[in-house]
């Protein structure tokens, strides 16, 4: 049996301007680092913020 996946060839960034403000790439890369550290499942928003913040730089 074939399965068949239709995959989008690129996304559409999400990023909360709320959770994460303004900031430079390094700030960024230091508050992911940080957020990851805690273990904190509240964060969990905030972490993915900063990493679709971060996507946007690489693509």
């Amino acid at each position: 049996m074939e399965v068949q996946l239709s995959l989008p060839t690129s996304a559409p960034a999400f990023i909360d301007p709320g959770l994460v403000p303004s900031i430079s790439d390094d700030e960024c890369i230091t508050c992911l680092a940080q957020a990851i550290a805690e273990h904190d499942d509240a964060r969990l928003a905030e972490i993915a913020s900063l990493i679709g913040r971060l996507a946007v730089v690489i693509e």
